[in-house]
């Protein structure tokens, strides 16, 4: 059992970081800055993704549905709600 709150701020912490070095990395090198609208974060993304593989779920779309969307909908406002924008989530951000 694992508490979600204690991975999401491990992962939060790390992608603050890893985001400041990243952003940095690539103005220095010259490379495309796109600011897109996100519906979750990057530590949330990497939140789900974790427990993902983390539990026994071995297909990601019936994770989210069954997990995500029906026990964790409170901990993820941004989470979409239909399932085209759902299947783009983890492939557009």
């Amino acid at each position: 059992m694992f508490s979600l709150d204690a991975l999401f701020c491990h992962v939060d912490d790390f992608c603050k970081a890893f985001e400041a070095q990243w952003h940095k990395k690539l103005f220095n090198h010259g490379g495309i800055k796109r600011v897109r609208a996100k519906c979750l974060c990057l530590s949330e993304i990497m939140t789900i993704l974790i427990a993902f593989h983390q539990n026994h779920y071995r297909n990601f779309k019936h994770f989210c549905l069954n997990q995500v969307k029906q026990h964790w909908s409170c901990a993820f406002p941004g989470l979409p709600e239909n399932e085209s924008k759902r299947q783009l989530l983890f492939f557009i951000n």
